[in-house]
This record gives structure tokens, sequence and C-alpha cells, in this order.
């Protein structure tokens, strides 16, 4: 009997492992399993984790609908935003009557600034729940991102009718009504929503930047001093007062409430580093740094603080340490993407850019919407010379994180190249915008102004600037800059002197200091100048390298040459001092010299172009041409659109022999870049002469000569050209004209040649 008891419990556990093993396999039960495990990690704030387990669940249903969407979610706190569009699009594609779905992607818009499609998802959400609140706050956001403040507000009122306790929805209102500049009515809005929720830090914090917006100093304290009381432990009121006390010039103050928070915010990473943030924020690197060392110590396991530690180690170049600390995180990890992005900055700084750029484009690949990845890769593309590359890195920084200011800055430098004022005027505002209480967004919009003929507008930025920082020695050079575009020089050369009282080593206000004494011939004045402040700030290159310049206009080379050297002595990354150098000693007819100093130049500096297009160039002059041609090549792999360098090539090759469709190409390319540059217009003319291309070579040789009318080379090229056309009275014309121009010409037996049989 006790052996048949046995057979009953064995049957029942063989059926229960099998019912057991079949849930598990039921994809059904797996991917709910996955799902719900993806929504506990999500509700604990681990987002990475909580992606994984929804990208799981897919991977058993690729329609599952809620998986979608929760994938979206996750990615929205990830800040990986291009993932969360995919997913709600997906969950959209599946569902279209998905509600939330609809919201979120209309929100997404909405930030992106496309009102017009924001409102049409919200139009779609309404049609499905005519009552939903959210869908009436986005249909009114989307009307004030079109500027049709009484319908945004209109809607934001249905929106409190169907929830009047909703605080969040009162202060929706508060914002659009600020915007619409009913002050009083945004502030008892403001006021309604802390009622209903009293503890609401968002709404205090609002209300503090309302008050601050209208300068109501006091009160915007006094938010934020309550919002701190109630709510102790978060970090954002202690941050956003400390700012607000800094807009205030109220520096201690900010500084003891940020090392108060230190202490009280001890177990909350981002309360325990407000200080060094600060330090950082404000550009005292030192302190920073010793702030970033000591929290290190303390907190040994914090990573991010390690990764910020790290960054502070690069910029005060610090690359070995930087290098050792940053091993330790890709060693645990090698994917590691801001790890990977440290890297490729110290690669950069160690003038590695190609490692550098490698580097990043292996970042890019594991998290292609990394915008500080982009950025940095931005500025290696730089290095090398890529500027389209780079132009086009920052953008897509830019794209991915409007609110960097970095990326702003470099994108107005690129505007100042290439005269891009609309470009200027856009990256100026937006910093201004990002960092109020900074003057690189004054600064900026003050040179766009100026260069606009806004000359008010410009100064009243500067002396708002002024006001931020009396100290920085930027503004006062550019106050010096706008008085000279206001023919103001007296006033001017005050303001460039305020700036090296300021900042005895600050170079640009010494450089238009220097420039101006040599445009009125008085090299004499700029050299003392230089001297005195060299004796103020010994160890400065450009100092040095403003010296040589002063003594050519002098007419002393030999003491030129002193200072240019020195220059290279303090600092042989100083390529402009080398490379003037190998030129003046070119000059002085030392060649052996200055192929030395040009082939120093590209060892030192290998990825800089010029170095190579200059001794390129010098060879030529030798009639070195297999040389030439090499280094011209060479500075075109180090910078692909360098145009002098196509330019040089392109005719080198039609010159000797070469392929010239090879030539063709790289003419074409130099004129697009230099399109104004006559010699330029030559270089693609006599292409086209050797292609056969006669009328294209005219109309080329014609505008060079329009800007240089007496360039015999332009003349003897267009001779030629007629000749070829036969039309003999203009080939006559123009190789008389290169002659008389330079009787010399090494084309003269020819030019002569050709005359006689033209008949003279």
């Amino acid at each position: 009997m006790t052996q048949k008891r046995f057979i009953p419990a064995l049957a029942f556990l063989v059926l229960a492992s099998s019912f057991m093993g079949g849930c598990t396999r039921d994809p059904n039960v797996r991917k709910q399993k996955y799902l719900e495990s993806g929504n506990r990690f999500l509700a604990k704030d681990k987002y990475r984790e909580a992606a994984i387990q929804y990208q799981n669940a897919l991977q058993v249903d690729p329609r599952f609908v809620e998986a979608h969407y929760q994938l979206s979610q996750a990615y929205l706190k990830l800040a990986v935003f291009s993932g969360a569009i995919g997913e709600l699009q997906r969950t959209l594609d599946l569902d279209p009557k998905h509600v939330k779905a609809q919201i979120d992607f209309g929100n997404l818009l909405l930030a992106a600034k496309k009102f017009n499609e924001a409102q049409d998802h919200a139009r779609t959400a309404l049609s499905i729940e005519p009552n939903n609140v959210d869908a009436h706050t986005l249909l009114a956001n989307s009307y004030a991102g079109l500027e049709n403040m009484p319908a945004a507000l209109d809607e934001m009122q249905k929106a409190i009718q169907l929830a009047p306790d909703r605080s969040r929805s009162y202060l929706n209102l508060a914002m659009l009504q600020a915007g619409a500049q009913q002050l009083p009515a945004a502030e008892e809005s403001f006021k309604k929503a802390l009622q209903l929720d009293p503890k609401s830090i968002t709404a205090r914090l609002t209300l503090g930047n309302f008050y601050e917006e209208l300068q109501r100093w006091d009160d915007a304290e006094q938010q934020l001093r309550l919002a701190i009381q109630a709510d102790p432990a978060n970090y954002l009121p202690v941050a956003t007062l400390a700012r607000l006390l800094v807009v205030r010039g109220r520096r201690p103050d900010a500084e003891q409430l940020l090392q108060q928070a230190k202490k009280t915010l001890h177990d909350n990473p981002d309360g325990y580093r407000l200080l060094g943030d600060y330090y950082f924020a404000l550009g005292d690197i030192d302190k920073a740094s010793d702030e970033f060392a000591s929290l290190y110590r303390q907190y040994p396991k914090d990573k991010r603080l390690k990764r910020d530690y790290v960054q502070i180690l690069i910029l005060r170049n610090k690359l070995d340490d930087a290098t050792k600390l940053n091993d330790e995180i890709l060693k645990e990890n090698n994917k590691d993407v801001d790890a990977l992005v440290l890297k490729g900055q110290i690669l950069f700084r160690q003038k590695r850019a190609p490692e550098s750029i490698q580097v990043l484009e292996a970042a890019l690949g594991t998290e292609p919407d990394n915008p500080v990845a982009q950025y940095h890769l931005g500025v290696a593309f730089a290095q090398v010379g890529n500027l389209a590359r780079a132009e086009a890195a920052w953008r897509e920084a830019i794209r991915l994180r409007p609110s960097m200011s970095e990326g702003h800055q470099a994108l107005a430098a690129v505007a100042i190249r290439k005269g891009d004022l609309g470009l200027l005027n856009s990256s100026a505002e937006a910093l201004v915008n990002i960092e109020p209480t900074a003057t690189a967004g004054y600064i900026l919009r003050a040179l766009a102004k100026s260069n606009s003929g806004d000359m008010a507008g410009a100064d009243s930025d500067l002396r708002h600037a002024l006001t931020l920082a009396p100290d920085d020695p930027a503004v006062y050079t550019q106050l010096g800059v706008l008085r000279m575009r206001q023919q103001k020089n007296a006033e001017a050369q005050k303001f460039f002197e305020q700036a090296l009282e300021k900042d005895p080593g600050f170079t640009e206000a010494m450089q238009y200091l220097v420039n101006s004494d040599l445009q009125q011939k008085q090299p004499a004045k700029a050299i003392a100048r230089l001297n005195a402040q060299i004796a103020k700030s010994p160890n400065n290159t450009f100092y040095q390298a403003m010296l040589a310049q002063a003594y050519i206009e002098a007419g002393d080379a030999e003491k030129s040459e002193t200072a240019l050297k020195k220059a290279v002595e303090l600092d042989n990354n100083n390529l402009d001092a080398l490379l003037t150098l190998a030129q003046l000693q070119l000059q002085r007819g030392s060649l052996e010299q200055a192929v030395a100093n040009f082939d120093k130049s590209i060892k030192d500096n290998p990825q800089d172009a010029r170095a190579y297009l200059l001794l390129g160039m010098l060879e030529e002059s030798r009639h070195n041409i297999p040389r030439a041609r090499e280094l011209y090549q060479k500075a075109l792999q180090v910078q692909p659109d360098y145009p002098v360098a196509a330019n040089n090539l392109a005719y080198l090759l039609v010159e000797n022999g070469g392929s010239t469709d090879v030539a063709l190409s790289l003419a074409v390319s130099a004129r697009q870049q230099l399109p104004k540059e006559p010699s330029i217009a030559d270089t693609l003319a006599w292409v086209y002469y050797r292609k056969g291309a006669y009328g294209l070579a005219i109309d080329l040789l014609q505008e060079a000569l329009e800007k240089y009318p007496d360039n015999p080379t332009f003349h003897y090229h267009l001779a030629l050209v007629y000749q070829k056309t036969d039309d003999k009275t203009k080939a006559r014309e123009h190789f008389r004209r290169a002659l008389q121009i330079d009787p010399k010409s090494e084309h003269a037996a020819e030019m002569r040649q050709a005359l006689t049989s033209l008949g003279g």
C-alpha cells in the first residue's frame, strides 16, 4: 500500500512540472513577466535595466504595444530622445488609439517647436478621450507655440474645469499667462497651484523664477528658501538659490549656502557635489579641482564623481593623472561611453586627433545620441582641419542638446569664420538664454549687433556683460573693438589698456594695440609697448611673436628672428611662430634653416596642414616638383577641404603631365570654397584650357582680370585661350599686355613668337 500511495504523488509532480514548464514557454506569459520586471525597474529609477527588460519582451513579441510604450518611457528618462520617438511611433503604428502615446509624442514635438504637428496629436487624443486633461494641456501649449495666446488660455481653462483640483494645471496656466504678459493673473495662478499642493517644489521654483524675471529679488529668494524648507533633501532649490545669489552679486553667500548643503546632503550625490559644480561653473578650475579631489577621496565608489574629476584633470592638463583614473573605469567596462569620451579628449590634448576621432566614433557607435561625444568629435575634426565635419558634429550636438553652451560657442566661431551673421546671432541668443549670468553670449550678441550696424545695442550688451564680470578682460577688449568701429580710437586704446591691467597676459588686447601702432607706422612704439608687457608676462609666447612682427616692420630681421626663436622656445607648439620663423629665414636666404624649421613644424604638428603647404610651395619654387606634389597631397590628407593645397596640386598636375580629371576635381573643390579668389579662378581656367573647354576658361580668366588687371599670368593664359578659339585680335592684345607688365617673363620668348605668328 505504501508503494501505491507514491505512484499518484509522483504522477502529480510530473504533471505539475509539465504545467509549469508550459507556462514558462508560453510567449504571452514570458512577455508579460518581462514587462512587469521592466515596470519594477522603472519605478525604482533603474532606467537602463527597465529598457533591457522591455526589449526582452519585444524579442518575444515585436508587436507588444505596451512594451513599446514603456520602452519609450525608459528612453525618455535616459534622455535618448530618438529612441523614445521611435518607440512612440511604433506604439501608434500598432495602436493609433493609444492616448498616452499620442500625448507623449505631441509633447516631444512641442519641445522640438513643431507646434502644428504637436497640435495634431493633441486633437487626435481628444477625439478618443474628449475630457483628457493632458491632451487639453498639450493643445493649449501648442497654441502658445503658434503665438495664439487667446486660444491657448481658453484651452487651458478647459483643462482646469475638467480637473479643478490639479495643481499642475494651474502651474501651466500661470506660465501661459506670464507669456501673455498677464502678470498679476499669472502670480495668482502660481499661488493657486501652491495652495492646491503646498509641497510642490516645481511650483515654488517656477514662481521663484517668475519673480526673478520681474527682478523681485527678495520675493524670488523667499520662494526658493521656502522650497528648501519644504524638501531639505532636494538639491534643486539649493542649486537654484545659489545661482540667484550669484546673479545678485552675493557670491560669498552662495558659497556659504553650498558649504552647508554639502553637509546636509551628504547622502545625495547631486547634493554633496554642488560646491564643486559651483566652482567649475564660475571657471575657478583650481578650486573645483581641489573640491573634487576631496570628494573623490570621500566617495571613491561614486563613478559619476570619478568621471567628473577626470574631466577637471583634463582641463588642468594633468593628462597622466586623468589617464590613470580613466583607464580604471575602462578596465571595468571598456564600452563605458562617458569614459571613452574622456579618453577622446585626452588623446586630442595629446595632439593625437586621428586616434581621438576613432575613440569618439566608437563611443557614438554605442550611443549615437550622445551630444558630448558629438561636440568633442567636432573639436577633433577641427584639429585635423576637417572643418565641414567639425561643423556637422557641432550642429548634431546642438540638435541633441539645445542647452549645450560649448556647442553654441563652437558654432559662433564657425559663424565668425564664415561671416554668417544669422548663425552668429542665433548662437549668441542661445548662449544668453542658456547662461544669462555669463559674458560669452552678450559679447557674441554685441558682435552680431555691431556687424548689423546696431552700435547702441552692441554697447548695451557689453555694458551689461561688464556688470556681470567687472574683471573680465575679454569684455574690455570687445568694448575697445566697438570703439574702433565707431572711429573712437582714443577710447578704444583705453579699453585695451584696461583689459591688460586686468590680465597682463591677455594677448588679444595687446594685438589690437600693436596693430594700431604698426598701422600708424610706429614700430618703435609697438616694440616699447611689447617689451614693457613682456616684463609683466615673461613667458607669453604670443608676445614674442608680436615683437618679431614689430621688428620686421622696423626693418630689423635679426632681432625679429631672435624673438621668433624665443617664442618657439617658450612653446614649441606655437606653429604660427615656427612657420613665420621658417619664412623669415627663407627670405634671408637661410634656405636650409627654413626647410629644417618647416620639417620640425611637420614633426611636432603632423595634423596641421599649413606646414605641408608652405614647404610644398618652397619646393615648388626650387622646381622640386615631385616633392612639392607629395607635400600638397599630404596637406590634403590632413585637411581634405584645404583649398590652397587643392589649387596648387591641380596646377602642378596640369603643368607636369598629371591627370587632368583629378586636376579638375581639385580645382573645382578649391573654387567652391574660395569662389572669389582670382588665382583659383585662373587655375580652374587653366584646367579647362587643357581639357579644351575654352568658353569656360575665358569666363574665369576675365573674372580674375577684373580683380587683378595687371597680373601677367592671367593675360598670358587668356591670350593662349583666345589663340585656340582663333580670336587673333584678343590673343594679340593679351600677349602684348602680359609682355608689357613682365617683359622678363619665363614665357616671354614664347609670347613674342606667338605675336609674330599672329601678325604682330
